[in-house]
């Protein structure tokens, strides 16, 4: 398994950063793009054919899918013509309207994205098999409907992608034993600064992965104007396995 990041800045997009988009492959099956953030779909281009990903979307705050609206225009009219098949896409609740709000070409109204995905609904823990691998859904803290994703490729390795969310127990679930955590951390560890139920710290990251003993920790999500390093330091205090800072372009293989 694969895992390509084709975007990882947080909650907007950074300089040269796409925001979150993250495509996992198996040789031999279809790509899965998990999340598709402003930005992504122009970095998705230099590694697979838009037409041939299936996608999942862990929620539908503008940083993880608007950019589902540009993949839309991709595969009605690039040549050579509309895509033949409805490519599978998974997300939370209202995800086909939300993307077709995004895509209408009128005011209040909704496009019906049908003849391009296949649209089907995350329940908490619902587990689905796509590309290869398998996907498992737990709902985290975070204020619309959200998902952390539990993937696993058919060796039995184990990517465990938080998502956005708070500390919870779900999180924890979610990345027990987990070969590559990957794990959101937007700011660093100041209450001031730290509105609950939305994102962690560095700290935060670190001690979810001591919890779930996680073999490595992959930061990402972090916030343009956050300090990196910061957070970095503060995951490195609390957890005492591998960990880094994700770039844009970085390749894990499982």
């Amino acid at each position: 398994m694969r895992v390509t990041v084709l975007g990882c800045s947080g909650s907007v997009g950074g300089p040269g950063v796409a925001c979150s988009g993250y495509l996992f492959t198996v040789p031999g099956e279809q790509p899965v793009l998990v999340d598709c953030g402003p930005g992504v779909f122009g970095e998705l281009q230099r590694v697979a054919d838009p037409d041939s990903v299936a996608v999942v979307l862990s929620h539908l705050h503008a940083d993880h899918c608007l950019d589902l609206a540009a993949m839309l225009v991709w595969r009605r009219y690039a040549p050579p013509g509309r895509a033949p098949v409805a490519a599978p896409l998974y997300g939370p609740s209202g995800v086909a309207a939300r993307i077709g709000a995004a895509s209408s070409e009128f005011p209040g109204e909704i496009d019906d994205i049908g003849d391009t995905f296949d649209v089907r609904e995350w329940s908490d823990g619902i587990e689905v098999t796509l590309g290869g691998m398998s996907i498992r859904a737990f709902q985290v803290d975070h204020p619309p409907e959200t998902y952390g994703l539990r993937i696993t490729s058919p060796e039995g390795k184990v990517v465990a992608y938080s998502g956005d969310t708070a500390l919870c127990d779900e999180l924890i679930d979610l990345a027990a034993g987990a070969d590559v955590f990957l794990c959101e951390a937007s700011w660093s560890h100041d209450p001031a600064a730290r509105p609950e139920h939305l994102h962690l710290s560095g700290i935060d990251a670190g001690e979810a992965a001591t919890k779930a003993d996680v073999k490595s920790l992959a930061i990402t999500h972090v916030a343009p104007w956050s300090d990196a390093e910061l957070i970095l330091a503060e995951a490195r205090s609390r957890f005492h396995g591998p960990v880094e800072l994700v770039r844009q372009g970085q390749v894990f293989e499982l």
